[in-house]
């Protein structure tokens, strides 16, 4: 009976914690007054343009907020505001083998952004996040193409997510 007690007790204080915003499984440390985010759209003004990039990554950034937190999205401002632009898109050879050809070739996607905390301007910063994913040299970048930007803004995503609320 003690031990089904201990165990009711502890999930109600860990629900109690998370609900008032004290503690995040995702280790975000979001203050219980920031309610709303906003992610303003990324244009792409790198060298090279995929069509699709600049919207897949906005919505990448948007959700993984909605996902990891409680907070609101709010399309012109928020508590939490994001801009910025997509600097670098490109490809370029690596591993070059004997014939001086590549056996692999990267994808690298670069993205300044500008974060504002309207509710405490120590956390405000501006930064490029940097990410690439590798594929093998037989296959086009059209092939993998898809993947590897889905890839790399998830990742992308994750950074600024940790840099903006995760405090370790």
């Amino acid at each position: 009976m003690y031990r089904i007690f201990s165990k009711i007790l502890v999930i109600i204080l860990v629900s109690l914690l998370t609900a008032c915003g004290f503690y995040s499984f995702t280790g975000a440390s979001i203050s219980p007054d920031v309610k709303t985010v906003a992610v303003q759209y990324f244009p792409n003004r790198s060298a090279t343009i995929d069509p699709t990039l600049s919207q897949v990554f906005t919505e990448r950034l948007k959700d993984y907020f909605l996902q990891q937190t409680n907070l609101s999205l709010e399309t012109d401002a928020g508590d939490l505001n994001f801009s910025g632009e997509i600097t670098t898109y490109e490809v370029k050879p690596i591993a070059i083998q004997a014939n001086e050809q590549a056996a692999q070739n990267r994808l690298t996607i670069a993205i300044k952004v500008k974060f504002e905390n309207t509710k405490d301007e120590s956390k405000n910063f501006e930064q490029k996040f940097s990410r690439y994913g590798d594929y093998d040299s037989i296959k086009s970048l059209a092939e993998v193409e898809s993947d590897l930007i889905e890839q790399i803004t998830s990742e992308l995503a994750e950074d600024i997510f940790n840099k903006a609320v995760v405090n370790w």
